[in-house]
């Protein structure tokens, strides 16, 4: 009998341990938002669905992808993504646990089912589509340029013959790149933040990084970077979306599509805007 109850306890003990692990990985830097509840504007402990025996959306989203979420001078997580989905939240009633991961572990994390949705500038494309990726409607139209060092001669594609570019993984900004690098004789190395992309351009090691336009502006402006954006080295375009990968979260993109259709009525999307980007 000693031998089956002392196997009992070790199981016990084992299953305590990996639990305790499982919330390190899942920690969050914002806290859980309600209707009542700004994600920019609270801190403490964040209240997950199990907690509060009410339905709470996990949401991932990037890091720094200024202006769109990051982390401002008081450690508040802001942005026009952070402040558009507290809008439509408080204007749809739904709770929701915003999860600041970065880019490629933000998607992993809704691809694996640990989060419902992604809110992260995520450019609506037939590729990500065709891979699974279930989109609202668009909230935001932005381009993609290439960007160089403040003091360059760059001015065309023709001028990154033989140069190399720095690109995001996984972004519109990469395939925009890719897109052109055989045509116009450039290779390409591939980074997974934005910031560690901008340093390779102003250390030289590349000639240029393609960057959203909106988000290459702010960060020039707000960042003092030493860099430019030519005139007409910038892509067609295309829509930001909120996305979700299991079709069980259809609510959750049907009450975003609600939401942000009301708050583009009630003009606070055009509030949210003009905050971040004057316009």
């Amino acid at each position: 009998m000693k031998k089956p109850l002392a196997a009992l306890l070790c199981a016990i003990m084992v299953a305590g341990a990996l639990t305790g692990c499982g919330s390190k990985t899942t920690e969050t830097k914002a806290p859980e938002t309600t209707a009542e509840t700004n994600a920019s504007e609270t801190t403490g402990e964040t209240k997950t669905a199990e907690a509060t025996g009410d339905k709470v959306w996990v949401i991932a989203t990037d890091t720094v992808f200024r202006p769109f979420e990051y982390t401002n001078e008081n450690n508040e997580f802001v942005g026009i993504d952070v402040d558009i989905l507290a809008a439509i939240a408080e204007d749809q009633g739904f709770k929701y646990e915003l999860q600041s991961l970065g880019w490629d572990a933000a998607v992993a994390a809704v691809q694996a089912g640990q989060a419902d949705g992604l809110i992260a500038g995520a450019t609506i494309k037939q590729e990500r589509i065709d891979s699974g990726w279930i989109f609202s409607e668009g909230y935001y139209n932005a381009t993609q340029t290439f960007v160089v060092p403040a003091e360059s001669d760059i001015a065309s594609f023709e001028d990154l013959a033989g140069k190399n570019v720095a690109v995001k993984n996984g972004t519109a900004g990469a395939d925009f790149a890719n897109s052109l690098k055989d045509q116009y004789g450039f290779t390409v190395t591939v980074f997974e933040d934005s910031p560690t992309m901008y340093q390779d351009v102003l250390l030289g090691n590349s000639a240029a990084c393609v960057e959203d336009t909106p988000i290459m502006a702010d960060n020039i402006k707000t960042g003092n970077l030493a860099l430019k954006i030519p005139e007409g080295m910038e892509s067609e375009g295309a829509p930001y979306g909120f996305a979700i990968m299991d079709q069980n979260n259809q609510e959750l993109l049907d009450m975003f599509n609600a939401g942000l259709a009301n708050i583009k009525e009630s003009g606070k999307y055009d509030e949210i805007i003009a905050k971040y980007l004057g316009e």
